[in-house]
């Protein structure tokens, strides 16, 4: 019945927003609300799911979207994404232009939130496919698949982190084997389905001269731009902090997150948190692209203005789809999936990868799938005795299996694309199904060598 209801229940919401139009954070309110009727939730506590679906994404949401929204405006109008563009360019050559950003994504990728650098690293790749006079969307495509694998296979994501902690994996080594298994998803899912989809997609790549979420990028004579490394710096300048407290967790802490930190911990992990990272680099910004710049205070205000109206929408259809999920939970679908797995034969591998995908599928959230998963597959890993950290890498991959209208990456890459949600479906989608498939793949064959 809990299958029935979701089914159902994204139908309804395909239908609302393809064939009438309504607004899309509308659309997964009404349809959260009905769905929550359907799998018999008390209707006195429904608005409690939605504040609480919208509160637990919101709340840290809001500084690194809004932050990272206005030191990407401000690094634009200022020529620093013209700069880092061109700089690119030139040391790459167009024909190597996808290598550059799959490498930088991943490098990012790890150390950051995919929200977080889909959010820093999307203008400057808009940047760089603009003046290169490429399509966006083939810089972009291989942008994301990087992004997504790191979220998915390599701790410290929260995820993968969080997965191989619950199954007792050493992370040190989750980690290591994670970047194998993640380098082929990359390419497969990267590089060539980029030329998959331009074969049957040809209209998605144009070249865009502004996106929503962006703006138009201005033109700049390159000796009125910042320099390069400055530019670059204050573009990543989260990466820094997040990337410091990363490798000192690995070192000292072996990766493991300390619960009640002090001293130097408290600080590194204060340092590291993607909201403070965020909140200084915002500052650092206003600094080193506006007033170093001769740059007025009404002048970065305006800057800063223009960019929380780019973003939104977008956070409105973040909090819907956030809600919606949170529905899923208290209804019980993710409990729904627990029965029905836990008579099975499956090799524990696969299993687990299975497990995944069904509650990615139904709940949205890549990390309550993975951790739900784990909680699920645990006793029969033990019973089997199965590589903890073969285990953690196959939920890894089916919790990035089939995004959809249920996951908040799902409507972040439908508005930073500036692309349809069918467009989405067929290219977002089918990218995260591959990374989920090749992942699973690779985790078989990494289990057959190292095993």
């Amino acid at each position: 019945m809990p299958f029935l209801v979701l089914i159902l229940g994204i139908l309804l919401l395909l239908v609302l927003i393809i064939r009438f139009h309504v607004d899309t954070f509308v659309s997964l309110i009404v349809t959260s609300i009905l769905v929550a009727l359907g799998l018999g939730m008390n209707p006195a506590k429904i608005a409690d799911a939605l504040k609480t679906g919208i509160g637990s994404s919101m709340g840290e949401l809001i500084i690194v979207f809004g932050f990272g929204a206005m030191i990407g405006r401000l690094v634009a109008d200022a020529g620093g994404s013209y700069r880092i563009a061109r700089t690119l360019i030139d040391k790459f050559g167009k024909k190597r232009l996808q290598l550059a950003v799959v490498v930088a994504s991943f490098i990012i990728g790890i150390s950051l939130l995919f929200e977080v650098g889909l959010v820093i690293v999307t203008p400057i790749v808009f940047a760089v496919a603009l003046e290169a006079d490429v399509p966006f969307m083939y810089l972009g495509i291989p942008m994301a698949a990087a992004l997504s694998a790191a979220q998915g296979f390599l701790p410290p994501q929260p995820a993968p982190t969080a997965v191989a902690t619950a199954l007792g994996a050493n992370i040190g080594e989750v980690l290591l084997v994670g970047i194998v298994v993640a380098i082929p998803c990359i390419i497969v899912a990267g590089p060539i389905w980029t030329r998959v989809i331009r074969h049957f997609m040809p209209d998605v790549f144009v070249v865009k001269k502004s996106l929503p979420a962006f703006g138009e990028m201005k033109q700049f004579d390159i000796k009125d731009t910042p320099s390069f490394g400055l530019s670059l710096l204050t573009s990543l300048f989260p990466v820094v902090f997040m990337a410091v407290a990363t490798i000192y967790s690995l070192i000292v802490n072996g990766g493991r997150t300390i619960k009640n930190p002090t001293g130097v911990d408290a600080w590194v992990s204060f340092f590291g948190n993607p909201v403070i990272a965020m909140v200084i680099s915002m500052l650092f910004a206003m600094w080193s692209m506006g007033l170093h710049r001769g740059r007025t205070m009404k002048e970065i205000e305006g800057t800063i203005t223009d960019a929380v109206k780019s973003i939104a929408m977008l956070l409105l259809v973040i909090a819907g789809g956030s809600a919606f999920k949170q529905v899923l939970i208290d209804g019980g679908v993710g409990k729904a999936v627990q029965q029905l797995m836990m008579h099975t034969s499956l090799s524990p591998i696969i299993l687990a990868w299975l497990v995944a995908v069904i509650l990615r599928v139904s709940l949205g959230s890549a990390t309550v799938a993975g951790m739900t998963a784990a909680g699920i597959v645990f006793p029969l890993m033990t019973s089997l005795h199965a590589d903890p950290v073969m285990i953690a890498l196959a939920i890894g991959a089916g919790s990035l299996a089939a995004s959809h209208v249920n996951d908040a990456g799902f409507w972040m890459f439908q508005e930073y694309f500036d692309i349809t949600v069918k467009q989405t479906f067929a290219i977002w989608t089918s990218l995260e199904t591959i990374i989920s498939v090749v992942g699973l793949l690779m985790v078989l064959l990494m289990n057959t060598i190292i095993n």
